[in-house]
Formats: C-alpha cells, structure tokens, sequence
C-alpha cells in the first residue's frame, strides 16, 4: 500500500506581500512553511500507516528550495519525498499545478492519495479534486476522519450542509482532509537531525512524456489574476441605544446615520 501526500509550500502569510503587476504572491518576501491544512493530511497518513501495512510518500512541486520543507516532512514522519521543480512551472495556477502534479503522482504511484481541504495562500480548495479528476479516479473532500483498507477508503465528514456523512470508495482514491482528521505530532530532535542531509528525487519538465511546457506555468494557466489590493484597516464605530425613547428613533438615527456615509 502505498500513501502519496500531496504537499505544498506555502509562505508565512503574516509576513508575505503581493506582485500587484503579475498578480501573484512574492514568495520570496516571507519565510516558506508547510501549508497547515496538508500538514494535517501528512499526519493522517502516518496515523493510517500504524493501522495497515503502507509507505507514505510526499510530492510537492515548487522552486529548488522546497527541499528544506520536505525535509520537514521527512522528520515529521514520511518514508520519501518527491520534489517537481522546473522554472517551466512557475506562474502555474490550480489547473496548471494539478497537471504539474497528477503527472507526478503517475511516476510515483500511489493506491491512495491524501491533501489538504486547502491552502492558506490560495484558498481555492481545487487542486485536489483536480489532480483526482485527471487521473480519473473517485475523490472526497473534507473528511474529518480516513479509516483504510486494502481494497477501500471509508472517510467520515462531521458537518456538510448540516448532515454527517460516512462514505466508502475503492482505490485508488484521493481524500481531502481537514484539521481535525488528525492531532499533530512535532519531529523528534533526532529525527530533524537525521534529515539535514537528506536528498529526494528531483522531477523536472524532461522527465513527463504527456505534457509540455505549454500545459504548465503562465502559459498552461486560463486564470489571470488583473488586480491585486490589501485591504486597509476598518475603522469602526459603535453607538449604544439606551432607553425606550432612545429605540423608538432608532429607524430615524439608523437612515440619517446610512445617508452621512454614502450607504443610501
């Protein structure tokens, strides 16, 4: 049995800023981590790996430097680690990086695939079920809670449009997990240690037959973001009514209050 995690490297979103101009994030501006909700994803697969017989690989693909993060992810519990890094990548959005990726995970190989709901920086929720998609196989997303067999994944999903759901798929499958499939556990001191010198398979743009550089990066890409903005601080208000007199003028207060700042 084999696990693939998919992994993404994301910058401190405290601290990064935007390329208004290109439309995307400088990552160069903040310190890069693991994406938090595919953390949990790594944690759930070496939680499945306790109960079944399985290695658990993690891909990811980004710039040469996210083999310090996959490090991490080695010392946090992983079997290897997949790095698909090409400048022929960069720019890519969700469909791009999914193209990127399920070409990846066909080198790999996998019987079951696990993410994150979604990531901090983009917050779309598609690569996933994208990746799944072009690999045409079954996909469910935010479980709280992945149980595997040989043959089945059964995923249980807390609250979706108020329900609790329990589903079962044959592999291979992809699950996109959130936080609460799995608690954390930090790496070991030695374990940290021992992954300093690690180096993992490397994938670039020669080694895939079924695309090309047109499927990827800026050019593989139908999203164009036009316009970036950060919002300013809010100032904000309050106004306390107190007293009987003081509530029946509230409908008078509240339209002069909406005319002075431009609402009506």
């Amino acid at each position: 049995m084999k696990i693939l995690v998919l992994i993404k490297e994301v910058p401190d979103m405290a601290k990064v800023k935007f390329d208004s101009e290109k439309g995307t994030v400088n990552r160069k501006s903040a310190t890069a981590e693991i994406n938090p909700f595919d953390e949990s994803a790594l944690q759930c697969a070496i939680d499945l790996k306790e109960t079944i017989d399985a290695e658990v690989v993690a891909l990811t693909m980004g710039p040469p430097g996210a083999m310090n993060t996959l490090r991490d992810v080695y010392a946090r519990g992983a079997d290897d680690c997949i790095l698909i890094s090409d400048r022929a990548f960069g720019g890519s959005d969700t469909l791009a990086t999914a193209t990127a990726l399920s070409e990846g995970a066909k080198k790999a190989g996998f019987d079951l695939i696990l993410c994150g709901e979604k990531s901090v920086d983009g917050d779309t929720a598609q690569v996933g079920a994208e990746v799944a998609e072009m690999l045409g196989i079954p996909h469910c997303y935010y479980a709280d809670k992945v149980e595997l067999s040989d043959t089945q994944v059964t995923v249980e999903i807390e609250n979706l449009g108020g329900k609790k759901q329990i589903r079962s798929m044959n592999l291979p499958a992809l699950v996109g997990v959130t936080k609460n499939c799995a608690k954390l556990k930090l790496p070991t001191v030695n374990a940290k240690l021992n992954s300093l010198e690690n180096e993992f398979l490397k994938l670039t743009m020669d080694d895939f037959n079924d695309i090309t550089a047109e499927d990827v990066g800026f050019k593989g890409s139908p999203t164009k973001v036009s316009k970036i903005e950060v919002p300013g601080e809010c100032q904000r208000e309050a106004v306390i009514l107190d007293g009987k007199e003081q509530l029946d003028d509230f409908m008078t207060m509240l339209v002069s209050e909406a005319e002075k700042r431009g609402v009506l």
